[in-house]
């Protein structure tokens, strides 16, 4: 990871992006204190999410649609 200063960003802001757009990760400092990095946004993964990606991880409980209790109720009425 390379260091640069606030000053190093503002003159050459199109060349450090494209040494980020090539890979690298860029650490920006002011009063050689950390205030940002600049790296590599991952590629986007090409198509859907496989179908029952997560099955069998969890049940749908058999009364998952049943009316909530009175008192539950009265909670989100303002009662």
């Amino acid at each position: 990871m390379s260091i640069i200063t606030l000053q190093e960003l503002q003159h050459d802001s199109l060349g450090l992006v494209r040494r980020v757009e090539a890979g690298e990760s860029i650490l920006v400092t002011r009063n050689n204190l950390p205030m940002a990095e600049l790296r590599p946004v991952p590629p986007v993964r090409s198509g859907g999410r496989p179908f029952g990606l997560a099955a069998g991880a969890f049940t749908v409980p058999v009364d998952f649609d049943a009316s909530l209790p009175d008192d539950i109720l009265q909670g989100f009425e303002g009662r």
